[in-house]
C-alpha cells in the first residue's frame, strides 16, 4: 500500500505581501501528477491547510478544487487530512458531511470519542489494509488533565494519554495484519523549526513535546516544522511544507514522502523533491554589502532561464547613514530583468541602539520632545538626527502645542 505524507501547505499565504496562489496552484498540479503516477493509495494532509483561519475565498476554492480534481482524476484515492494550529477547525469540520459523502475524511477537532477519529485505509481490493488514527492539532482544552510519569513534563503526559486513548481504540479495529498510521500535527522535542515562519505553540507547555507521548505505530505521519526531518527514530516523520514560507527557507529541500506499507510493516519512505516554481535569490550570500557593489552585482545580474515565475530577491546593505533614495536606485539597477525585489534589509555597522539605557525605560512622559526624536532616531541608526529633520519636528511640536492651548 502507498501512502504520500504531505502537510503544511498554507494556502492563502503571502510573503513580503507577494501572493502565493500561482505557485501553490502549481504544486498542486504537480501533487495530482505524482499521485496518479505513482499510483498512491491514500494522500495524508497533516495540517496548517491553510495560512490563516480565515483564509481568503480564493484559498478556499484553491482546497476544494484540488479535493475535486484528486477525486475525478483518481477515484480510488482515499485522503485523510487533519486541521494544524494555522487552521479553524469547524471550518474544516464544517463540509465534513459532504466529504465524507466523496470519501473523503477531514478531521478539523478531536473527537469525544475516539473512534471517530479512527480512519480505515482500503487496498486494491476494498479490504482494509491499514488504519490511520488522525489527530489533529490539540488546544490545551482538548487534553485530559493526567499526572505526568517521573522526569515528564505535565504537557507531555496530557498528551501521551490522549493518543494512547485513541490509540487503543484504532488498535481495537484494526485487524492482525493492518498497519497503524498516526497523524499529528505538533511540534516534538528535539525537532528542528524555521524560527521565521513558523507559529509557536507556547499555550499549555505544547513546544517541545516528548516524543514519547505519540503511540507506537507502523508510521507517525506529522505536521507543523516547515523543515523535512525525522525525530529520533525512522518512522517518524515531518514532511515538511512543499513551499518555502519564508525568505530564510531558501536553503529548505522541500517535499513529500511516499511512504510503502507491507501489511503491518513498514517497506520504505521515498523523499519526492517538490520543483521550486520562484526561486528566492540572497544578495550577498552572507552579511551585506556596501551600497555602490550592491548596486553593480545588480546591474550584472543574469536573469533565470528556467522559465518559472520571477525570482524573489533578498538584499542586505550596509549603510553609515539612512539613504531615502536606495529602493529607487536597487529598482533602477534592475531594470527589467524579471525580479521582484521581496526584502531589503539595511545594516548599520557597530550600531548598538541607544547607549544609555536608563533613558529608554523611563516613563515618555518624563522625557522632552527632543529627546523622544533623538532616542527613536538612535535606536535604529548610528549618530544624531540631521538638522533638517530636526527642524521639521520642531514644526510639528510647535504645531501640536498651539493646538493643545486653544480654547
Amino acid at each position: 500500500m502507498l501512502l504520500l505524507h504531505t502537510a503544511d501547505w498554507h494556502l492563502g499565504h503571502s510573503l513580503h505581501d507577494l501572493d502565493r496562489h500561482p505557485e501553490h496552484a502549481l504544486f498542486l498540479a504537480w501533487l495530482l501528477d505524482r499521485l496518479e503516477e505513482r499510483r498512491v493509495d491514500a494522500l495524508l494532509v497533516c495540517g496548517d491547510v491553510f495560512d490563516a483561519s480565515n483564509p481568503p475565498a480564493r484559498a478556499l476554492a484553491q482546497w476544494f478544487g484540488f479535493l475535486a480534481e484528486a477525486r475525478r482524476r483518481l477515484p480510488r484515492l482515499q485522503i485523510v487530512a487533519i486541521a494544524g494550529n494555522h487552521d479553524s477547525a469547524a471550518r474544516l469540520d464544517a463540509p465534513g458531511p459532504l466529504l465524507e459523502a466523496c470519501g473523503l475524511r477531514v478531521v478539523g477537532g478531536p473527537r469525544a470519542e475516539p473512534a471517530a477519529m479512527v480512519v480505515p485505509l482500503l487496498d486494491a481490493g476494498g479490504r482494509p489494509a491499514a488504519r490511520v488514527l488522525a489527530v489533529p492539532f490539540l488546544r490545551p482544552g482538548d487534553l485530559p488533565r493526567v499526572e505526568p510519569g517521573p522526569g515528564e513534563d505535565p504537557a507531555s503526559a496530557c498528551v501521551r494519554a490522549f493518543y494512547t486513548r485513541a490509540a487503543a481504540a484504532a488498535r481495537a479495529q484494526a485487524g492482525p495484519d493492518e498497519a497503524l498510521v498516526a497523524l499529528g500535527h505538533c511540534h516534538l522535542a528535539g525537532g528542528l523549526s524555521s524560527e521565521t515562519s513558523e507559529r509557536r505553540l507556547v499555550t499549555g507547555g505544547l513546544e517541545g513535546l516528548a516524543a514519547e507521548a505519540l503511540p507506537a505505530a507502523t508510521y507517525v505521519a506529522l505536521g507543523h516544522l516547515h523543515l523535512a526531518q525525522r525525530v529520533g527514530v525512522e518512522h517518524v516523520r515531518y514532511a515538511g511544507s512543499p513551499l518555502p514560507l519564508s525568505l530564510d527557507e531558501r536553503t529548505y529541500r522541500h517535499q513529500v514522502l511516499l511512504v510503502t506499507l507491507d501489511g503491518p510493516r513498514l517497506a520504505g519512505i521515498e523523499p519526492l523533491p517538490v520543483p521550486r516554481a520562484r526561486q528566492i535569490v540572497r544578495l550577498p550570500e552572507e552579511g551585506a554589502l556596501p551600497p555602490a557593489a550592491l548596486l553593480e552585482r545588480l546591474r550584472t545580474l543574469a536573469p533565470p532561464g528556467d522559465g518559472g515565475l520571477p525570482p524573489l530577491l533578498d538584499l542586505a546593505v550596509e549603510l553609515s547613514a539612512p539613504s531615502p533614495t536606495l529602493r529607487r536606485e536597487v529598482e533602477e539597477a534592475l531594470g527589467d530583468k524579471p525580479f521582484r525585489l521581496a526584502r531589503l534589509q539595511l545594516r548599520y555597522p557597530g550600531h548598538a541602539g541607544p547607549a544609555c539605557q536608563r533613558e529608554l525605560c523611563c516613563p515618555l512622559r518624563e522625557l522632552a520632545p527632543e529627546e523622544v526624536l533623538r532616542l527613536a532616531w538612535q535606536a535604529r541608526f548610528p549618530g544624531e538626527p540631521p538638522e533638517p529633520l530636526r527642524a521639521a519636528y520642531q514644526e510639528l511640536v510647535a504645531e501640536a502645542r498651539a493646538a493643545g492651548e486653544k480654547p
